[in-house]
């Protein structure tokens, strides 16, 4: 499944580029600064056990990576991907004291790992960013183990009409604050656009579906401002 805004040449790479040395803060104005309560939400659900190995795709500067491995005693393996490079030395020197962590730049549609090698496979506020949805969760279903868990945290849809019109009406002022804070206002609109455009609860577990996996479900967080989908690989 083709996305039309993310195919067009350079556009995410750029949008990246721009705000990458500010992503953390990015996140708090995308989230109202909730991302990490999220994050922590999404790695209950995961609910990780010591000796295994987890991919992280659109890793940014390694929150995941940090959590997985806080809660795991650092007995674990983590592979942060992430398609820019700069992310990805941002975050090199943010964990720079972690040793378990494999750094790696590659888009979610061609994973760098062998097929049947992960037990977790994350992906926080990225697949929305991906050129083809389809391929990105073959690929994760590729590089999981049998009995592996897929686990997606994303923007989604609300699905109280209150709350959305608030977050709506929030989300118009975020290229301006980005444009005060950041001094970059195009990338901003971008990633509202992105959430806007974006396929909803529903219509991606039918996707996963589509991908092989099983027990497909979602959570919403937040009154759906995000959701947490989860699947298997057998």
């Amino acid at each position: 499944m083709q996305q039309y805004l993310q195919n067009k040449k350079g556009l995410v790479q750029g949008v990246f580029d721009d705000v990458y040395d500010k992503y953390d803060l990015m996140n708090d104005f995308m989230s109202l600064g909730i991302h990490r309560i999220w994050k922590k939400d999404l790695m209950n659900l995961m609910n990780p056990s010591k000796n295994k190995v987890l991919i992280d795709v659109a890793c940014g500067t390694g929150d995941i990576a940090k959590l997985f491995l806080n809660l795991t005693n650092n007995n674990n393996r983590v592979y942060c991907v992430d398609p820019n490079k700069r992310m990805i030395s941002k975050g090199k020197i943010k964990l720079k004291e972690n040793k378990n962590i494999n750094w790696l730049v590659a888009p979610a549609e061609k994973l760098p790992l062998k097929d049947n090698s992960c037990d977790y496979y994350s992906i926080s506020f990225g697949l929305r960013n991906t050129k083809n949805l389809n391929k990105a969760l073959s690929e994760a279903y590729r590089v999981l183990k049998p009995g592996g868990r897929y686990l997606c945290l994303e923007f989604s849809k609300i699905q109280n009409p209150s709350l959305d019109f608030i977050y709506k009406n929030y989300s118009k002022l975020i290229p301006l604050i980005g444009k005060k804070v950041v001094g970059q206002k195009n990338p901003y609109e971008y990633l509202i656009k992105s959430i806007d455009e974006f396929i909803n609860q529903e219509d991606l577990v039918e996707l996963m579906k589509k991908n092989k996996f099983i027990n497909c479900n979602y959570r919403n967080l937040s009154g759906g401002i995000v959701a947490i989908h989860s699947g298997w690989k057998i």
